[in-house]
């Protein structure tokens, strides 16, 4: 079985915890700065980072070299990301990230991109994305509502507006429309908690055991 050590201990690192109580998963420990964590117990033990993107800037070279895996549920750090995982690579160990690890909303991405390349062929129609998070959220545009675009520009290209939201404690809404002149379509993914980012990422890092590379979670997830 894994044993999992959190980094970040905020609202998201006490849910992992939560989560991995309830599931019978060992939690080694936890620290809100992870370069000072006991390297011994990291080599045996699963990271799963929720922190902030300053902090995972500097400490993902610490989390490649000490950790038996590491799964980073950290956003806002796009523009390094081939940094990030060519570092992973060179160590050996493991990363599974996502931009959101609620399954609800990797099966709403998906279902994205399946009416986006039916409305491509026909033609006609404009995408858009509004996005409403907390307001402690650092990053806006969200990770998701990037991912979402990714998503639909590779059937629909061109520029895409994104607007994002912070305010209050929401805990995610994304809505995404495709705008004829005949008709509209509407999909929307709401979390109610952060509950579901919790048990996505612990779903991951038990998907490390016996894992080599770098996978985006959507890419294990739908896996057959």
């Amino acid at each position: 079985m894994i044993q999992v050590v959190i980094s970040g201990y905020g609202r998201m690192g006490h849910m992992v915890e939560q989560t991995l109580l309830r599931q019978g998963i060992p939690c080694a420990g936890w620290s809100e700065d992870i370069a000072s964590f006991d390297p011994a117990v990291a080599r045996e033990s699963v990271c799963i980072d929720f922190t902030v993107p300053a902090a995972f800037r500097t400490h993902y070279p610490v989390l490649a070299e000490r950790f038996k895996a590491v799964v980073v549920g950290t956003t806002g750090w796009d523009d390094i990301r081939q940094e990030v995982f060519d570092c992973f690579e060179r160590q050996g160990t493991p990363l599974i990230w996502a931009s959101n690890f609620s399954v609800g909303v990797n099966v709403f991405t998906a279902a994205v991109g399946l009416v986006a390349k039916h409305l491509a062929k026909a033609g006609g129609y404009a995408p858009y994305i509004s996005e409403k998070h907390h307001c402690h959220k650092l990053d806006a545009p969200s990770g998701t509502a990037k991912r979402l675009a990714a998503e639909i520009q590779q059937y629909m290209p061109g520029p895409l507006d994104i607007g994002a939201v912070r305010v209050g404690e929401l805990a995610g809404t994304h809505t995404v429309g495709f705008e004829g002149s005949c008709d509209r379509i509407t999909l929307e993914h709401e979390a109610f908690s952060r509950q579901g980012f919790a048990e996505g990422a612990v779903l991951a890092a038990r998907m490390t055991e016996g894992l080599q590379g770098v996978h985006e979670f959507s890419e294990l997830f739908f896996k057959d």
